[in-house]
């Protein structure tokens, strides 16, 4: 019972993402958003990870850490990309909704590891919770390059997550964040000096990004990748779908964004897949 609590951990502290950002200046470069927040959640736990001496170089996992870089990279500028076009409920939705359908995908093709019943259920009542949630776009029509990203956002995160079950395989937990996030941010900071980081003199901007890089980067993903090791990706990618529960709750009380009775009802699915598939997954265990 303790894995699946630490995603759901992980993943309420990712909700609280997109809302943070909202608070930044307008006009801040999402890349360079993503660059900040890898910097300083990857730097922190590195400077840790070499001062408990957790870390051996020469035998590190390279290849599997490279591409798990490479996926959250992608993530992160298209998830940040996606928000600003489509707002933080909808894009949150999009991105982790779509997630554990190619999660369940990848893992069937790359491990030969067959979904099971329980996660089909509460995938597709997540799907149903995300399609009802999703309609809540009141007079505005949805930003089509938007939902896009946030479709690649999806895929790029199940591609994150079954890479760093391969990683975990392998590695600790901490160093294996501290290594996939310092080498995520060289891989976007070409991306990031066009507009540069003049902003982080603002004290507020400053304050944001403190917190998105060690509670929503940081702390997140320990979290995840410890609750990752006993439960299979698509389950951990399911149960992330926390994170869009979180961020629409959060964009009603503090950002002002409204949600309609069906849109409720689609929360309401979404915590119930969740709940099925914990504690489903926990009598599967039992015996």
């Amino acid at each position: 019972m303790l894995n699946p609590l630490l995603v759901l951990l992980a993943a309420i502290l990712w909700g609280m993402t997109g809302t943070a950002q909202t608070f930044l200046n307008q006009g801040v470069s999402p890349i360079a958003v993503a660059t900040i927040r890898s910097a300083i959640g990857g730097g922190l736990l590195l400077a840790i990870t070499i001062s408990l001496r957790k870390i051996n170089f020469r035998n590190w996992s390279w290849k599997w850490t490279v591409l798990a870089a490479t996926s959250i990279a992608l993530f992160q500028g298209l998830f940040f990309s996606s928000i600003r076009l489509t707002g933080v409920a909808i894009g949150t939705v999009a991105t982790i909704g779509s997630a554990p359908v190619f999660s369940g995908v990848l893992e069937w093709l790359i491990w030969k590891t067959r979904p099971t019943a329980v996660w089909g259920l509460a995938t597709l009542m997540a799907i149903i919770g995300c399609l009802l949630l999703f309609m809540n776009n009141g007079d505005e029509s949805v930003h089509v390059g938007g939902f896009a990203l946030a479709l690649c956002a999806g895929v790029s995160f199940a591609f994150y997550t079954n890479i760093s079950k391969k990683l975990m395989a392998q590695e600790e937990a901490l160093p294996a964040v501290a290594m996939t996030f310092s080498i995520c941010t060289l891989f976007l900071l070409p991306f990031s000096f066009e507009n540069g980081f003049a902003w982080l003199g603002n004290t507020h901007n400053l304050w944001t990004m403190l917190f998105m890089g060690i509670m929503c980067t940081s702390v997140a993903y320990l979290l995840f990748l410890n609750g990752l090791q006993k439960i299979s990706s698509s389950t951990a990618v399911t149960l992330s779908l926390a994170e869009p529960l979180t961020a629409a709750i959060l964009g009603v009380f503090f950002i002002g964004e409204q949600l309609s009775i069906v849109s409720w009802l689609g929360l309401a699915m979404l915590l119930g897949g969740i709940v099925v598939l914990t504690i489903g997954g926990r009598k599967k265990r039992k015996p």
